[in-house]
């Protein structure tokens, strides 16, 4: 008898910021198929990350836990220490075959091939960014050279992989074989395309689709260098620019052209699932490690910041037998609340360990959708080893703060009064009290993050 535990497709871009897609509010992009999972699904629009880089926010998504309690900081960092057990190895225990397409990097991965760790993935076609000067053992390098091509070429001949040689194309093209294959028992699928993530290499014709002088471009005001350089000392990957200087229209259409080709893909996706008679027991996941400024305040890449652009994702999550359809909540979550999520839609024991909250009850109708947590938290812990920053955010429905540790600087955003995050409301007395009340609930949780299997605070 086949079992009839829910199938799971976790597709993860990497750098994708919440507003990118269409159904979502952003009338300049075209998601068609990733609208069709919002309508199908719910849609959690004030979805963060715990951590703004690759290596900490993926060891707290795939382990429920904050990147303080398991260590996964270091986005260079040469293993994997086996701190916390990853969900995809808790559900090839319990019978699922797991396979992945594209990144993991739960270690660091420039220039060498991430080793294996005990991850629980049978199908391990690991590919990090595309470039031609890897090592064997890069899964979609090889396949290319396999085939006859040539990367550097290819690049050098259109200035962009074509379509259906892209990195993204063939990260669809390994989920599709994995889900058709014949088998009894459940699945998971870790589509992990390298997308919309620099360089932006989208094919031109998918650029092309964008008007660029009718975008909005980046958000920005002139006060943002002088507020960025006040911050000189934290670590970020860019200095912040006047947009006109980068032709921030022109970065943002690029950007946008990568989601677009993500979207086409997720189409082919979907396809197959409906083809194979399993849309109905899959469960998808939509979502992001982190975001991009892309050009916000005059900033592109990522780094130790924690603005909207770079800590909020998105997070669709859809499942036509049980979850609710349509629904769009502004409820706080994390994604550390995606592995308890998973244990419990699979039947499986949810740890003392976890730190994430179950979405269950939201996804389901059986609890208030617009309240989940009364804030979320990220974190930032020498991420670069020879640049080491050290950062927390906590963030309300209403107000945001940034603690940059070891420096006499902060950041207090009212995102009722100020959402872009342009005024710093952290020296201003009047927001004095506020401040205090948010330094004591990230200093209370933060104690608790650390102190594995202590029972959590109250509120927490």
């Amino acid at each position: 008898m086949s079992d009839q535990r829910p199938n799971i497709l976790w597709l993860c871009t990497d750098q994708q910021r919440y507003d990118t897609i269409h159904a979502l509010n952003n009338d300049y992009i075209r998601t068609p198929n990733i609208d069709r999972l919002v309508a199908e699904g719910v849609a959690f629009t004030h979805a963060h990350c715990q951590s703004p880089i690759c290596t900490p926010s993926r060891a707290s998504f795939l382990t429920g836990m904050y990147p303080s309690t398991v260590h996964g900081c270091i986005n260079g960092n040469q293993i994997w220490a086996d701190a916390a057990p990853l969900v995809t190895r808790a559900l090839a225990d319990a019978g699922y075959d797991c396979g992945l397409a594209g990144k993991f990097h739960l270690s660091g991965a420039q220039g060498r091939i991430e080793p294996r760790v005990d991850d629980g993935y049978r199908v391990f076609d690991w590919s990090h960014h595309p470039a031609d000067d890897w090592p064997e053992g890069h899964a979609y390098i090889d396949g290319l050279k396999a085939e006859g091509h040539d990367y550097r070429q290819l690049m050098a001949e259109y200035g962009y992989m074509p379509k259906e040689l892209h990195q993204t194309t063939w990260c669809a093209e390994r989920a599709i074989d994995f889900m058709s294959q014949k088998r009894d028992d459940p699945w998971l699928f870790s589509f992990n395309c390298f997308d919309p993530h620099a360089p932006f290499d989208a094919p031109q014709e998918f650029v092309d689709r964008f008007d660029v002088d009718q975008l909005p471009g980046p958000l920005f005001r002139p006060s943002d260098i002088e507020a960025q350089q006040r911050l000189s000392a934290i670590n970020f990957q860019t200095q912040s620019t006047d947009p006109q200087e980068f032709n921030g229209k022109l970065y943002q259409a690029q950007y946008w052209a990568m989601v677009e080709l993500i979207d086409e893909n997720v189409g082919q996706m979907m396809t197959a699932l409906e083809a194979t008679g399993q849309r109905e027991n899959t469960i998808v996941i939509f979502t992001s490690d982190h975001g991009d400024m892309t050009g916000d305040h005059g900033l592109r890449l990522k780094g130790c910041r924690f603005y909207e652009a770079l800590v909020r994702v998105p997070l669709i999550i859809s499942w036509p037998e049980k979850f609710q359809s349509g629904l769009r909540t502004e409820a706080l979550v994390e994604l550390t609340d995606l592995v308890p999520t998973l244990l419990e839609a699979t039947d499986q024991p949810i740890s003392d360990r976890i730190q994430g909250q179950s979405l269950w009850t939201i996804l389901t109708g059986k609890k208030d959708p617009n309240h989940h947590r009364d804030f979320v938290r990220s974190e930032y812990y020498q991420v670069l080893p020879k640049t080491p920053s050290h950062a927390t955010m906590i963030r309300d429905q209403r107000y945001k703060l940034v603690n940059y540790h070891g420096h006499q600087l902060g950041e207090l955003f009212d995102l009722e009064r100020d959402p872009h995050e342009f005024d710093n409301c952290w020296d201003d007395p009047n927001y004095a009290d506020i401040r205090f009340h948010l330094m004591k609930q990230n200093f209370d949780a933060l104690a608790a993050a650390v102190d594995i299997g202590t029972p959590r605070l109250s509120g927490f």
